[in-house]
């Protein structure tokens, strides 16, 4: 199993990333793994798709018209 260990900036342990066929492979082997798996799905309501979908349309529209995240925590910053 090809396993990636994730570590913190003090270096430690904090998850592991599991390659996707060797996820399918151990709920096969593992239906607890399936059930638990499908308790996690979180299922979106319609009026948060219908937001996410005219939020993409105008992004879409305007690819140009977006600033970078770390800019806009740069003009915030700089309001405050």
């Amino acid at each position: 199993m090809n396993l990636q260990f994730i570590h913190d900036t003090k270096g430690n342990t904090t998850g592991v990333f599991i390659p996707i066929e060797e996820w399918q492979s151990l709920k096969e082997k593992y239906t607890e793994l399936q059930k638990e798996e499908a308790l996690n799905v979180v299922e979106l309501s319609s009026w948060q798709t219908q937001i996410i979908d005219e939020r993409l349309n105008d992004y879409y529209a305007n690819p140009n018209s977006v600033e970078s995240f770390d800019d806009m925590l740069d003009d915030i910053e700089k309001s405050l």
